[in-house]
């Protein structure tokens, strides 16, 4: 992972990270969704995402979101080296196949 696209991945991190330890969960999984999308293609940073995902909907009781997760979680292990859907978020909410469009600060991370 290169520095910049590392820098960016890990400032989104971060940031979910500190506002689940606030119970600000709603904000937490934004940035976690935006992490998500810069780590999606590197096996460790995928996981992670779907991991601190997993770990709001615990907390929260959505046990659809859990559930979600763990499939996301394998799949994760298994896929990142071969096919990832760009700019998919990875929240259970949406098709873990379709990509979707990346938000312009993210683009420009990916593109450098």
């Amino acid at each position: 992972m290169r520095q910049t696209l590392k820098d960016a991945f890990c400032f989104e991190m971060d940031a979910g990270i500190r506002l689940y330890m606030l119970n600000e969960f709603d904000a937490a999984f934004y940035h976690l969704e935006r992490a998500h999308i810069l780590g999606q293609r590197y096996i460790i940073p995928h996981t992670k995402s779907h991991w601190w995902m997993l770990k709001v909907g615990l907390k929260q009781h959505k046990f659809r979101d859990v559930f979600g997760q763990v499939t996301r979680i394998i799949a994760s292990l298994l896929f990142s080296k071969i096919w990832v859907p760009m700019g998919n978020t990875g929240g259970s909410n949406v098709n873990p196949l379709k990509p979707m469009p990346i938000p312009e600060d993210l683009k420009k991370v990916l593109q450098s």
